[in-house]
């Protein structure tokens, strides 16, 4: 490594987020710039530590020490190129990811793990400043023509592996932009918008086409893929949401956050949304303690609510890893993110009960605090009300961000006669090693295959599904699987 000291000789620094005050005016990301030599030192954090477990955490396999390295000695091209090399989109996972990586460090079994995120995503924006982000267009045309489905993280990194490769690709988004949830899942203060188009540029350039307003099955008929295409990829996300169960649930005013955040995405990129779904004025709470909970709440900020609580059916986590969750596993311990920090409104081991509301219009929202105890058989905690615990507190906005039962089962799942898996009360596409469905030539990546998931795992699929349909279409290929 650059500096085999580095590690007992820093501790781990992030950079600072904007005043509160002042980035709860706009929608604009949060970080502070942070400067190079102070990124050098984190970089020179980074442990001679023989076996590097964050390879491990990362389902893209990213080759984490090498680039650290890099940056540490100054080389940032070299830096890029080695992250590029599995990597199709690190200003995504650099800005979205939970960093697995970071919980499997060495370093972290004692000590505060190395800020490896950080440095990713300011590699790959120096890249983008520096122009050393270019096209990469393929030498060779092959004649086979590949249709994606879906343009979130998994069909944007299997549409550029195949166009890489010579395959004419053609990607179809229902939505009226590409980037999936990406663009209308993410808010802005996130990741803004431009990071997708200026890599949205790029692909274009080396020959992808892209089809908005395209719901295959609806407005495209599925029978014109098969025809017109060698092979298809599905990448939909997931979108359909977890329900609330409970009394009074029909009331207005009660919306999955995938209702909410997307207009409010839309609104904040120019659009115009009728009747849009706004927290201004209103008292609201947000039912779920996950990052979508987290993004409802700071939107909910920037437009101005009355007042917000944010509930969480299970408990709070402990701020070290219990027992039970050793290293380098994913540590489920007590994190903030930037918009707790503008208003803590959570509570944990809430159960609502029931809405109620006047007119039509919900207006309370009744709970219950509860207790979990362990379940003596060996299976999930199980949760009992607390006696004499129960309350009730205004309610004019309702956000479900409960998580969700994986992409909604669209009408080419069905007409394809694809099988299917339940795994609990989720569904995905069934797929072999190399991403093909029960149907030659159909291929599956992201939440289709693996339920709800993290944006690294999106991309990993998409580059293995491209792997599977270069193989597939080429008799072999010279693509790489990331696990």
């Amino acid at each position: 490594m650059g500096k085999p000291t580095g590690f007992m000789e820093a501790t781990r620094e992030l950079p600072k987020r904007r005043p509160v005050d002042e980035r709860i005016k706009d929608w604009n990301e949060v970080y502070l710039p942070f400067p190079e030599d102070h990124l050098k030192t984190q970089a020179a954090r980074c442990m001679d530590c023989g076996v590097p477990f964050c390879h491990t955490g990362c389902p893209l396999g990213n080759i984490i020490p090498d680039w650290n390295d890099l940056v540490f000695k100054n080389q940032w091209h070299e830096a890029i190129d080695r992250l590029h090399l599995t990597n199709n989109f690190p200003e995504f996972t650099g800005r979205l990811c939970p960093a697995p990586c970071e919980t499997a460090c060495v370093l972290g079994i004692n000590e505060p793990a190395v800020t490896i995120k950080q440095i990713e995503v300011t590699i790959i924006d120096r890249a983008f400043q520096e122009g050393w982000v270019k096209p990469q267009p393929a030498a060779h045309k092959t004649g086979k023509k590949v249709a994606v489905v879906g343009s979130g993280p998994a069909g944007l990194a299997a549409a550029q592996q195949l166009v890489r490769v010579g395959h004419d690709v053609t990607v179809f988004e229902r939505a009226d932009k590409i980037g999936g949830l990406l663009r209308y899942g993410i808010p802005e203060f996130k990741m803004e918008k431009r990071v997708i188009d200026r890599r949205l540029e790029q692909m274009t350039a080396e020959g992808v086409k892209f089809v908005v307003n395209a719901h295959i099955g609806v407005t495209h008929p599925i029978e014109d893929l098969r025809k017109s295409f060698d092979a298809i990829v599905l990448c939909g996300g997931s979108t359909f949401s977890r329900d609330l169960q409970v009394p009074g649930r029909d009331l207005k005013g009660t919306y999955y956050a995938m209702e909410y955040l997307p207009q409010s995405n839309k609104v904040c990129l120019g659009g115009d949304v009728k009747e849009q779904i706004s927290a201004k004025g209103k008292h609201v709470v947000i039912i779920g303690g996950g990052d979508t909970g987290a993004d409802c709440l700071g939107t909910a900020v920037r437009q101005g609510a009355k007042s917000i609580k944010q509930f969480e059916l299970m408990p709070r986590p402990p701020t070290e890893r219990a027992a039970s969750n050793p290293w380098p596993q994913w540590a489920n311990i007590w994190r903030s993110s930037s918009a707790h920090e503008e208003c803590e409104a959570r509570d944990f081991c809430i159960k609502t009960t029931k809405l109620t509301g006047d007119n039509g219009d919900v207006k309370k929202l009744h709970a219950v605090k509860v207790k979990w105890f362990p379940n003596l058989a060996g299976g999930p905690p199980t949760p009992e009300d607390v006696p004499d615990s129960g309350f009730t507190i205004d309610a004019d906005l309702i956000l479900l961000a409960m998580g969700f039962r994986g992409p909604e089962k669209p009408a080419i799942v069905e007409k394809l006669g694809l099988k299917t898996t339940e795994r609990g009360d989720t569904w995905c596409v069934w797929s072999d090693e190399n991403k093909m469905t029960n149907v030659p030539g159909v291929f599956t990546a992201g939440d289709m295959t693996r339920g709800q998931s993290l944006i690294v795992w999106a991309i990993a699929e998409g580059r293995n599904a491209a792997y599977g349909v270069d193989k597939y279409l080429m008799g072999q290929t010279t693509l790489t699987k990331s696990y």
